[in-house]
């Protein structure tokens, strides 16, 4: 599949950065370039907010309701286009077709609950008293961006495109720079589908761009999904620049595995959970924390981990650099005493000697206090920490600094009602490797996961994309009775 110059989006036309600096785009499967796309620039920026601001005027005056008329067709588009979408993401980010295609059907669930806006986004109107009425109304923040990361270049983008702009929004995608393409046919659709021009913008960029986003005043919003680091420095300058922000950070999150859980269920759960991606989401099993003896659910966990063919059913990591990376964090947790019950270091896939490939790796016998136990590694990689009690695992789970996911492994109600009370995370499972919850509930993590209010996605995210405007009303000056008219 050859792809063409990956361009900005401006006004409903395809148009390239103005900045004289080329990135490579390069495929994880094999290393080879599949496209260039150019730097923008703040003019570029300043280009699409002219023709956001007038788009955005017009469509606020569009009811809610025929606003997401343009969604149920842009739904339909999507699912015609399922397999040759499915086929992008695989070339540029390196998951298998299986997953791909599992991404495209979140996009197409995400669409679907945009288009159930009109049925969530409902005015209040009460009489207060005596002749004395307050009614309230949802009102779009004006434009909006999001900056988004490799890892799923179509599902994450989608988790505030269509909220964004059925709420009356006008839209700025900074797709990562690993992953431009997907946005481009994202654009594509979306103008099929009858999008009005200037609603849907996409500016490539690096961090210069991102900045710009941060501090441009005609945005009044920005979402950002990505690393701590970066969450935090999105987070820092784009509040203090007075725009609403959320800004979801990295994770490290905690399986605890109980001696009575189902083998079957929970091996087949955690290994799909460590794996899924190549392990690279913030959402991914990374610590499996066994309590007591749990030696025969590991050995049968460790058996079907080994089962998994890279290439086939286990895919690429994004670059060169986040190879290198992983594999390091596996050589120091060996030299520093764990044991690699499965190394999936030095992989080479036949025929694609050039990708990034990292086997799924299992070290055994870590401590808490190790770092492959205690950073987000983000690749293929579980490891496991052995305690006494429950307690032990909590405070393990509880000491770690982020808090998107923490999952249970048992056949007791009781124990693990105790774990999803007591777990440090905004997303919890029980019997679930991967515990993102499902539309209209919405996606969100805690402490370093998650910098700002609210969830990114589900019935959370209405509240920060619209501001709420109250009217208090009173026709008859005969109703007053009392102090409250």
């Amino acid at each position: 599949m050859v792809f063409d110059e990956v361009k900005n989006f401006i006004n409903g036309e395809f148009k390239s950065g103005s900045s004289n600096k080329i990135h490579a785009v390069i495929s994880p499967l094999d290393g080879n370039e599949l496209t260039t796309f150019k730097e923008s620039t703040m003019e570029d920026l300043n280009e699409i907010i002219s023709f956001a601001q007038k788009a955005q005027k017009a469509w606020q005056k569009v009811t809610l309701k025929e606003r997401v008329q343009v969604f149920y067709k842009y739904k339909q588009l999507l699912e015609q286009n399922s397999t040759e979408l499915t086929e992008i993401i695989y070339r540029e980010n390196g998951k298998i077709h299986g997953e791909a295609k599992a991404e495209i059907d979140k996009a197409i669930e995400l669409t679907e609950f945009a288009c159930s806006l009109p049925q969530f986004v409902n005015g209040e109107n009460m009489e207060v008293s005596k002749g004395v009425f307050c009614s309230s109304t949802k009102l779009p923040l004006g434009i909006v961006a999001s900056i988004v990361p490799f890892n799923f270049p179509t599902m994450v983008p989608h988790w505030t495109i269509v909220n964004a702009i059925a709420l009356g929004n006008a839209f700025i995608l900074k797709p990562s720079e690993a992953v431009p393409i997907s946005s481009q046919y994202t654009a594509k659709l979306l103008k099929e589908a009858g999008l009005p021009d200037g609603l849907f913008n996409i500016i490539n960029g690096t961090q210069s761009t991102v900045e710009n986003l941060c501090d441009h005043p005609g945005i009044k919003a920005i979402t950002f999904v990505g690393s701590t680091k970066v969450a935090k420095i999105v987070y820092q300058r784009a509040s203090h620049n007075l725009k609403q922000v959320l800004a979801l950070g990295g994770a490290k999150n905690h399986i605890i595995l109980l001696p009575d859980a189902h083998p079957d269920m929970a091996s087949s759960n955690i290994v799909a959970s460590m794996s899924g991606c190549a392990g690279q989401r913030c959402m991914a099993a990374a610590t499996l924390i066994a309590v007591g003896n749990c030696d025969a659910i590991l050995d049968k966990l460790i058996d079907d981990a080994n089962k998994i063919q890279c290439g086939t059913t286990l895919g690429a990591v994004i670059s060169k650099a986040a190879k290198e990376r992983i594999e390091s964090y596996i050589t120091e947790a060996e030299q520093q005493g764990a044991k690699i019950i499965l190394d999936g270091r030095n992989t080479i896939v036949p025929g694609k000697e050039n990708g990034f490939y990292v086997g799924p790796t299992i070290i055994d016998y870590a401590t808490a206090d190790m770092k492959v136990a205690k950073e987000e590694i983000f690749g293929p990689v579980l490891t496991i920490v052995r305690v006494n009690t429950i307690d032990e695992a909590l405070a393990i789970e509880n000491a770690n600094p982020y808090g998107n996911a923490c999952s249970v492994f048992t056949q007791s109600g009781g124990l693990a009602n105790y774990v999803t009370e007591n777990a440090s995370a905004g997303m919890c499972g029980v019997n679930i490797g991967v515990p993102v919850p499902r539309e209209p509930f919405g996606f969100g993590g805690w402490n370093e996961s998650r910098f700002g209010s609210g969830d990114i996605t589900g019935k959370s995210a209405i509240g920060f994309f619209t501001k709420e405007k109250k009217t208090t009303t009173k026709w008859n000056p005969e109703a007053g009775t009392n102090w409250m008219s």
